[in-house]
């Protein structure tokens, strides 16, 4: 599937969501598929998504394999690792479009307003997600939940060369967005 521009990624990801949200999923997997995999892949968008094991961005957005090149961490932070792999899919595979998805719940957003010692490495994680617990102006989990995507947005330009470029040559956009586990809908931010 080859697509114009950012816009007509993110619709196919709404269009897709709203499938997801219908329980009228398309997207399928055989070995017609993998097979043709095999030899490279050219996914349309990059996902940088939390760990949740509740978040399966593919399935959200009624995917097949090959399509979405999805980066997992908790929190979707854009630390050092998040970020090597989002530069090699926007240097090497062409992916114009970019969504940063937090969601509802999310338990390091948690961990993060909760404070305290949770040991060294979860720490280190919710250091990453202090910037939108002091930003915010609401106490609530799913408001810091968005600011926390939209910064994570931001740091992908700001603290890599690479996707900074593609931004500011129009090869890629960057996006935000909330996925409401109960309902099973994604919100673009602004």
């Amino acid at each position: 599937m080859s697509f114009k521009n950012a816009n007509d990624i993110k619709q196919r990801l709404i269009d897709g969501n709203k499938n997801y949200v219908n329980d009228n999923i398309s997207s399928n997997s055989n070995n017609d598929l993998r097979s043709s995999l095999t030899n490279g892949q050219s996914p349309f968008a990059i996902v940088l998504s939390c760990a949740d094991s509740r978040v399966v961005p593919e399935m959200i957005f009624d995917c097949s394999l090959g399509e979405l090149f999805v980066v997992r961490v908790a929190g979707n932070i854009a630390n050092s690792s998040s970020i090597a792999s989002i530069e090699y899919a926007v240097a090497h595979l062409g992916c114009k479009l970019i969504l940063v998805l937090g969601h509802e719940a999310c338990g390091a957003v948690t961990a993060a307003v909760g404070g305290g010692d949770n040991g060294k490495n979860l720490n280190h994680l919710c250091s990453h997600i202090q910037e939108a617990v002091d930003k915010s102006s609401s106490s609530n989990i799913n408001e810091v939940v968005k600011l926390n995507a939209s910064i994570n947005a931001g740091d992908l330009v700001k603290n890599s060369e690479i996707i900074s470029k593609s931004v500011s040559e129009n090869k890629v956009e960057i996006m935000a967005g909330y996925y409401s586990l109960n309902g099973g809908e994604v919100e673009f931010l602004k």
